[in-house]
């Protein structure tokens, strides 16, 4: 797109807005606790099953450990939402096995499926119909049911080029998958996520701890990524102050790298330093704001300079405002 945009400033003339495009993508993460938490509880699942099948040697723990993994996995960013959805996971695995075991001990001896297409309509009679429930499934519930449902019903049939209805077999890998399921729904009860209320907290006390870095004169390649990135992944929970606060802590911070260059371009930098200290410690700032809009209004400056005035007093107020609208959240730190 970059490229694109430089070719048609060619077109029109106006080779001085070409763009240099950016050669590395940063990864942002809005708060390790949750992944750490996540990984936590994976290890954990994981480890427990994997010590089961080295202590008892039990042939089908391989299977138990992929689908332990999976679940933990698959789960873990529906945070609050996650056991819920285990247990509807679980419930469609259960309707599978029931599913499964009529087609391998009722339907596929008697029916004479020896051939890849009647074998292939048979599956297809099981996994069509539910493929399109999954599709039209709109609850959570639904979801994680049919997801369970189209996921484990080949593992659960086995099939082979030779088929072999074996029960004990059968049943074992059946037992394999289901445990694995259920202790992955007790890692999320033995090590819960953490609740939107605190991921809240966490987020909006990163940001503020933040914006006092970057007024301490911390720089950040993207502030606005780095912020907005938390703000997507607020709880639907958090309450609407809460949304502002972030949103304010947003502003400030893109107003504080605006302001920074623009004092050091009028040379204001001794004048704007004390107000950056005292938003650093926590303090509104209200009187080195003021004066530091006074250094910016005794500028004598004409054309383009005085754009750059105005727009240093403009974001001058958006602070001063800013803070004193959110003079609790910037002063001591504690959520609204």
């Amino acid at each position: 797109m970059v490229h694109a945009f430089n070719g048609l400033a060619l077109l029109v003339a106006d080779p001085a807005r070409a763009l240099a495009p950016s050669g590395s993508l940063r990864l942002r993460v809005p708060d390790w606790l949750p992944a750490l938490v996540n990984a936590g509880r994976a290890f954990a699942a994981i480890g427990a099953v994997a010590l089961f099948w080295i202590v008892t040697e039990w042939p089908s723990g391989a299977s138990a450990i992929s689908f332990a993994a999976i679940i933990v996995i698959l789960l873990a960013p529906r945070a609050d939402q996650a056991y819920a959805s285990g247990i509807a996971f679980l419930l469609g695995t259960l309707l599978n096995v029931v599913l499964a075991a009529t087609i391998a001990f009722a339907v596929l001896p008697g029916s004479g499926a020896e051939t890849f297409a009647a074998f292939s309509l048979v599956i297809g009679i099981c996994l069509v119909p539910i493929g399109a429930l999954l599709a039209r499934a709109r609850q959570p519930w639904q979801i994680g049911m049919f997801t369970a449902m189209t996921m484990t019903f080949m593992p659960l049939l086995a099939p082979t080029n030779q088929m072999v209805y074996d029960t004990v077999q059968f049943y074992n890998g059946t037992v394999a998958i289901l445990a694995g399921v259920a202790v992955a729904l007790l890692s999320f009860r033995l090590l819960p996520p953490l609740s939107p209320a605190h991921r809240t907290r966490r987020l909006l006390a990163l940001s503020l701890r933040d914006l006092r870095r970057l007024a301490s004169g911390r720089t950040y390649r993207d502030w606005f990524g780095h912020i907005s990135g938390r703000l997507v992944t607020v709880p639907d929970t958090a309450i609407p102050l809460q949304r502002a606060q972030l949103l304010a802590a947003l502003s400030v911070g893109s107003e504080i790298a605006e302001l920074r260059d623009r004092a050091r371009r009028l040379g204001l930098n001794a004048d704007l330093d004390p107000a950056l200290v005292a938003l650093a410690h926590g303090d509104t700032a209200t009187a080195q704001l003021a004066q530091l809009d006074a250094a910016f209004a005794a500028q004598s400056a004409t054309g383009p300079e005085m754009q750059t005035v105005l727009r240093a007093r403009g974001s001058i107020l958006v602070i001063s405002e800013t803070l004193k609208a959110h003079a609790v959240y910037f002063g001591s730190g504690t959520p609204g």
